[in-house]
């Protein structure tokens, strides 16, 4: 039987799989639409379908099959989102219990030749990483050599040009600054976009959306071109920096890493637990930023997925879950930013574990050593209560606070009442921006 379409997420051996709630299931849908009609479909069956505690599979109109570690879909109708309301319709009813327990053995041939495809797609993409890595001569890098030597160039430019800029605009100081329209600082980016230099250029269009007028601007401001005077002289050093301080300077100035490097590097397995997940758009793209915490080796990871305005991005790791799996870090003085190479269970349901705002702290600092422009990281505080001041505070047991920025604070007023609660949350400079929010009795809430 043909397959249409594939969703491809990660793991190649599912194992026994807690059965999922409803809730969790429709948190996998691309839009209110699709819900509905896989609401609409999981009242009937269509022809025969099973489970075995890896894979879902359906063949009636259509032959659907969902692998639960990842997840991963697959159905032959023409629909383009992914999941469709088929393969939605087919986790209600199997989260229903409507769907038999028939064992790996009753797999219809087409679903298992899919899972067997998938295993074969993903280490022909580990043996190609290897390959690449152990074969560096190989025909065309010389060609590839000469492409990365002259954008090295027009970069080295740029960020040049952009180094007089910012003492230009500190020699005139930054009184005017305050009065200055968007795109002083809109020009300067896209000369940066320009030179390749688009990681950098981001972060100086990022200076025109902060908060103007008080007297801690002028300070914000100086602090913001400080830190990019700082990256500019990091970059002039160039190979005279150490190894992985260096890949942090190139990493924020625009410089990617292959993803077949990344996969080839040293992989990291633990229980990862999904603290939780923020979308931002900007620039006609959608990114989703995942935040992981290893619960063996309190490691910290983030995941990254993009989309163009409009499509779908595909489907998260569910938050207040943990997943067993092997992840490989990008190269950098402080690695964080992952990728998933094997995933080696689903998802099951694991509440967070919180510490202490000081612990916090003093883990954010010892990251901000290795990588200065660290404007991000993940939190998870535990038995934490809402305190009323302006902005929202949370408070520790200890009595140690920090400012929640959040425009929406009445979920969280009403899902902890007072009671403690544990927070996890993204850790800016300026304070936690709320990601999910835990209580005994009340259960997960994931906060917009």
């Amino acid at each position: 039987m043909d397959e249409r379409r594939e969703r491809t997420a990660g793991p190649e051996d599912g194992g026994p799989a807690v059965r999922w709630g409803r809730e969790r299931v429709l948190a996998l849908a691309p839009d209110a639409a699709s819900r509905k009609a896989a609401d609409a479909l999981a009242g009937r069956s269509e022809g025969a379908s099973g489970s075995d505690g890896a894979l879902v599979w359906a063949e009636g109109r259509y032959a659907t099959a969902v692998e639960l570690a990842g997840p991963a879909f697959r159905c032959s109708c023409p629909s383009r989102k992914i999941p469709c309301k088929h393969a939605l319709g087919l986790l209600l009813r199997w989260s229903d219990g409507a769907v038999p327990e028939t064992g790996a053995q009753a797999r219809p041939a087409w679903a298992e030749e899919w899972v067997a495809a998938r295993r074969e797609r993903a280490a022909a993409r580990v043996i190609a990483a290897e390959e690449a890595a152990a074969e560096p001569n190989a025909p065309g890098a010389a060609s590839e050599s000469a492409t990365a030597r002259r954008r090295a160039e027009r970069v080295d430019d740029g960020v040049a040009e952009f180094g007089r800029w910012l003492r230009d605009q500190v020699s005139r100081g930054l009184a005017g600054a305050e009065r200055a329209p968007y795109s002083l600082w809109d020009e300067a980016a896209r000369r940066l976009v320009d030179a390749q230099a688009g990681t950098l250029a981001g972060r100086v269009k990022e200076l025109a959306a902060l908060p103007r007028g008080g007297e801690h601007w002028p300070e914000r401001l100086l602090e913001e071109y400080g830190l990019l005077h700082l990256l500019v002289r990091a970059h002039t050093k160039g190979t005279a920096l150490a190894g992985d301080l260096r890949e942090t300077v190139r990493t924020r100035i625009g410089f990617p890493t292959p993803r077949e490097e990344v996969l080839a590097g040293p992989h990291l397995r633990d229980a990862w637990q999904v603290l939780g997940s923020r979308e931002t758009a900007a620039d006609a793209l959608t990114t989703r930023r995942t935040w992981l915490r290893g619960r063996r080796t309190g490691r910290p990871a983030l995941l990254l997925a993009f989309a163009p305005t409009g499509r779908s991005l595909e489907p998260a790791l569910p938050p207040g879950t943990q997943v067993e799996a092997s992840l490989a870090f990008h190269p950098a003085a402080q690695p964080l930013r992952a990728l998933v190479v094997e995933q080696h269970s689903a998802p099951e349901p694991s509440p967070p574990e919180g510490g202490t705002v000081m612990a916090l702290l003093e883990e954010y600092a010892a990251a901000l050593t290795r990588d200065p422009w660290l404007d991000r990281w993940p939190a998870c505080l535990a038995d934490v209560r809402l305190a009323h001041s302006d902005p929202l505070q949370v408070v520790d047991p200890a009595g140690h606070a920090l400012p929640l920025l959040t425009a929406d604070p009445w979920h969280l007023l009403a899902l902890s009442g007072g009671a403690p609660f544990t927070l996890t949350a993204e850790w800016t400079p300026t304070g936690l921006r709320p990601l999910t929010a835990h209580h005994p009795e009340e259960g997960l809430l994931t906060l917009p």
